[in-house]
């Protein structure tokens, strides 16, 4: 396994390259979108492929089942281009949501959990792998506590429903913790996710969660080593994955960074394990 985090200089591979390594990380986020040249894309792989670094996702953030047509086609466009870019550039995965029938393209709708959007959800992957063929990456959907694939069994169900071999998972187990129980029992969930689901998992979200005491019920994401998330329960499994994986920070202002990177790396330590 190994550790990544967003890094503040992509302005040419090699300083892509120096931020990543001086932060000690042996993962990154591709540093470059869909509208960069074919030379320029080659210019990262190579450097990437140089120095070992593992580049783990490109995000193909946008809401392709959204209720607006104009919306819907565009983010259609966005996803295959992405993911070309992966298949392209060497990613792991191209990570996107399912999306949302929300007009707010990742927000809460009560349309959200039905059968019926779990259908357009299957058409709209197959749609985006169809499209571009990708042979050595994987397009995946990154849990959502509101969204579809919001638990195990359901992220099951769309491998078992999309039916494409480059279809994989993308584990954002924070994104699953939307119950009490799911709370305190996290280390359960973790361990069964990748009981389930371990053979598919392509990247890996890492942040941390926090019940707070105020009524009715709040869990606030906060930067790791502050919550409660199992971080062993996480950590051995991941080490334990058939693939070298890749675990990335997210969601933190770029001062946090290598205050987050140093408590995983001392839990991994902990555990016997290295990053």
């Amino acid at each position: 396994m190994r550790l990544g985090a967003p890094v503040d200089q992509t302005s040419s591979p090699e300083a892509w390259i120096q931020a990543v390594q001086k932060q000690g990380y042996r993962a990154a986020y591709c540093p470059i979108d869909a509208s960069a040249d074919s030379t320029l894309r080659r210019a990262y792989l190579q450097a990437a492929q140089q120095a070992d670094i593992m580049i783990a996702e490109v995000g193909a953030w946008s809401n392709p089942i959204s209720p607006d047509e104009t919306v819907r086609q565009e983010a259609l466009r966005k996803c295959q281009d992405q993911l070309a870019l992966a298949d392209e550039i060497g990613a792991c995965c191209c990570v996107n949501i399912a999306g949302s029938r929300a007009l707010q393209w990742d927000g809460p709708d009560p349309q959200n959990l039905t059968e019926e959007t779990f259908d357009l959800i299957v058409e709209t992957t197959r749609l985006i792998l169809d499209a571009v063929k990708p042979r050595r990456t994987f397009y995946t959907l990154e849990p959502m506590p509101y969204l579809y694939p919001e638990s195990i069994s359901t992220y099951e169900s769309l491998i078992r429903a999309v039916e494409r071999p480059q279809f994989g998972v993308h584990l954002d187990p924070v994104n699953w913790v939307n119950s009490v129980e799911r709370y305190y029992y996290n280390g359960e969930l973790i361990r069964e996710a990748f009981a389930r689901l371990g053979k598919y998992i392509k990247s890996c979200h890492l942040k941390d969660i926090r019940l707070e005491p105020h009524l009715t019920l709040h869990l606030n994401e906060v930067i790791p080593g502050t919550g409660t998330l199992d971080y062993a329960a996480l950590l051995t499994c991941a080490a334990q994955a058939p693939v070298d994986l890749p675990l990335m920070l997210e969601h933190l202002p770029m001062g946090d960074y290598p205050q987050a990177a140093a408590f995983v790396r001392q839990k991994a330590a902990s555990l016997g394990l290295s990053l």
